[in-house]
């Protein structure tokens, strides 16, 4: 049984991630004008609409007798299975999901994992893996065990996503299951009895309310939370479409690494990562030490590898560049067009010449890094 203020509070906070229409950029508005989802829940209806994007038929979501009654029964489900929870302005909210623009209003969770784990790593691919897709995905939760604060994220499906998940829970690596569905069920039913050995170390996670069944719609809706969560997304075996690539997608959208493993050209399991890597939206691997070293993170101490930097003749436009990426996994092309103040023309032809010189090397969604 929750104390009585912060069921109340809990309460409210369901009510404005349930109403339609209030997507996360009204919410957090909502929050930042009245100060808190009890202040926004408090207001009448005509302060509410001051607020920008703010309707009327909106307002009167927020007082629907069929969202306040499912709000109460997620309440009660919440309370009586221990399930935490996490609202898009609350501390505890995980910060690389609310830097997303579409980040989920609320999160609903189990488990005994940190969301702000150290270093996050999802491994995703087709539900109709092959041998070769078995064999890679297991080699490389094995050489991710060793890494400090290391957390494997996937969507507990069929396929590579099970294989991610069974191999961290055998291996001792911590793994969360995002879910498409509500936390009172698990989908598919043969990955029950791995879902509960995933909450001794990691958990579950879901935007959806309990009730909520595991319809086709949901799985991309999902997929911008495991690729949202997570430092670098890795494509292990994928069609050309399909969940993974989308997934893939919403990673390079958000600016964050994307990698995938080549396969035969014939091999149309393979066909997606081959694309992704062939139009330059994913880095290849062939293994976790290419991860580890594209990532910077040293498995021994967990501190990510400071490169040595031995290019004495550089002009001082490119020096600038290389003391802005110094110290940093990668930076957007944008930020260094802001950091530098050279004109676009200018860059462009400064980051070239530093890729010829061996200097950086360019990643997906315009990003650059120390090579």
């Amino acid at each position: 049984m929750l104390p009585k203020d912060s069921a109340e509070a809990l309460f409210n906070r369901i009510v404005l991630s349930m109403a339609p229409g209030i997507g996360p950029r009204l919410a957090c508005a909502l929050v930042d004008r009245f100060g808190s989802p009890d202040g926004v829940l408090a207001a009448t209806p005509k302060e509410l609409i001051q607020v920008s994007r703010m309707t009327e038929a909106k307002a009167r979501a927020l007082k629907d007798p069929e969202i306040l009654t499912r709000a109460e029964a997620e309440l009660t489900f919440i309370a009586d299975h221990n399930v935490q929870t996490y609202f898009l302005t609350d501390d505890n909210y995980p910060q690389r999901l609310r830097d997303c623009h579409d980040a989920p209003i609320m999160l609903f969770g189990k488990g005994n994992t940190s969301l702000e784990a150290e270093k996050t790593v999802a491994i995703i691919g087709t539900r109709k893996n092959t041998d070769y897709g078995l064999k890679l995905t297991e080699e490389l939760v094995d050489g991710l065990k060793e890494v400090p604060g290391i957390l494997v994220i996937s969507g507990l499906a069929y396929g590579i996503d099970a294989i991610a998940h069974k191999k961290a829970v055998k291996s001792g690596v911590p793994t969360l299951g995002v879910l498409a569905h509500g936390l009172d069920n698990i989908y598919p039913p043969m990955h029950k009895n791995l879902s509960l050995e995933m909450l001794g170390n990691g958990g579950l996670l879901t935007e959806f309310t309990s009730g909520t069944n595991p319809d086709r719609s949901n799985f991309p809706i999902r997929n911008r939370i495991v690729a949202g969560l997570s430092d670098v997304t890795v494509v292990v075996e994928s069609d050309i479409k399909g969940g993974a690539i989308i997934t893939a997608m919403l990673a390079a959208s958000y600016h964050r690494e994307v990698m995938a493993f080549p396969g035969r050209i014939t091999d149309t399991r393979s066909a997606g990562c081959n694309d992704l890597l062939q139009k330059n939206m994913a880095s290849m691997i062939t293994r976790a030490g290419d991860l580890l070293s594209l990532m910077r993170w040293a498995a021994n101490t967990g501190v990510s590898a400071k490169p040595q930097l031995l290019f004495p003749d550089l002009q001082p436009e490119e020096q600038k560049i290389i003391d802005i990426l110094q110290g940093k996994e990668s930076v957007h092309s944008d930020e260094l067009f802001h950091l530098t103040g050279f004109p676009a023309s200018s860059l462009a032809s400064t980051l070239l010449q530093l890729e010829m010189l061996g200097a950086v090397k360019t990643l997906p969604g315009k990003r650059y890094k120390l090579a």
